[in-house]
């Protein structure tokens, strides 16, 4: 019974692996919210060297300091790419203290092997953001994941950054 239970484990561990590789290569190829937002007014870009991966990030906050649309332009790998559009699809829409709380639990998450919990996200969202939870087995790729997001928190507070 016991080796029948861990044969379902790792079947189904196998199984949200495969999920997470496809909403990744999904995101990579395809990305939501690519180009310049109309009538941004916050922006912030960064750029890593090391790897090449180029990100700016345009951001329209209103008056009540809600989120009211965002996108992205850059150029690099998938992991890049997809994390960046991600970031975009979940943030947009939500106010200033929860787009705060949804990137730091995902910068959480990233160092900590912690899973997303927030309240403001649904179960699809949490899902799409913890795809990117793999990339902390691989210490290279974690600035490839995260630059978006610290980026868009450079945006969100007014700061430019260049990682």
């Amino acid at each position: 019974m016991l080796l029948k239970n861990v044969k379902k484990f790792l079947k189904n561990k196998m199984n949200l692996k495969e999920l997470y590789q496809e909403i990744i290569l999904d995101h990579g190829k395809n990305p939501r919210n690519k180009g310049k937002c109309e009538k941004f007014n916050k922006d912030a870009k960064a750029h890593n060297p090391l790897c090449g991966d180029k990100v700016h990030i345009y951001l329209k906050l209103n008056d009540e300091k809600k989120v009211e649309d965002l996108s992205f332009e850059g150029e690099g790998c998938a992991i890049s790419l997809a994390s960046a559009s991600i970031l975009t699809e979940t943030i947009k829409g939500k106010d200033f203290d929860s787009a705060k709380k949804i990137t730091s639990e995902f910068l959480e998450m990233i160092k900590d092997k912690r899973n997303i919990k927030d309240d403001n996200l649904n179960e699809d969202q949490k899902t799409t953001i913890m795809s990117l939870s793999g990339v902390k087995e691989f210490p290279m790729r974690v600035k490839c994941a995260t630059m978006a997001w610290h980026t868009f928190v450079s945006a969100l507070e007014g700061k430019n950054t260049n990682e």
